[in-house]
């Protein structure tokens, strides 16, 4: 099932190409705070959930807090426990370089690149 099916279930909407740019920019926001290339499986999940969080935070924009008909809501940055797996993840800087571990090449041994 590919991460767009996945999101289409989980939250029950139907527009594809809304929920492609929701899963592009989590992506392209994981990316950077990791300061990847590209993702490692481990991140994933954490994408699919910042698209989620997206979708349900559409209209909010700008935001901090609503009340209203008695019921309150605060809007935060993403929950800790994301934050909790994008950091696991994140590559540190050195020099002003960061360095990723390439994909298996055929031999089996990984290199390093800037």
């Amino acid at each position: 099932m590919t991460e767009l099916e996945k999101l289409k279930k989980m939250t029950g909407e139907k527009d594809e190409g809304l929920l492609q740019i929701l899963l592009e920019d989590a992506e392209a926001f994981v990316l950077s705070y990791t300061n990847r290339t590209h993702l490692v499986s481990g991140l994933d999940k954490a994408v699919r959930d910042l698209a989620v969080i997206a979708l349900n935070r559409m209209g909010t924009e700008g935001e901090a807090a609503r009340t209203g008909s008695g019921e309150s809501y605060t809007f935060n940055d993403a929950p800790k426990q994301i934050y909790d797996v994008l950091n696991r993840y994140r590559l540190a800087r050195v020099g002003g370089k960061t360095f990723e571990a390439e994909k298996k090449q055929a031999g089996g041994a990984e290199t390093l690149s800037s």
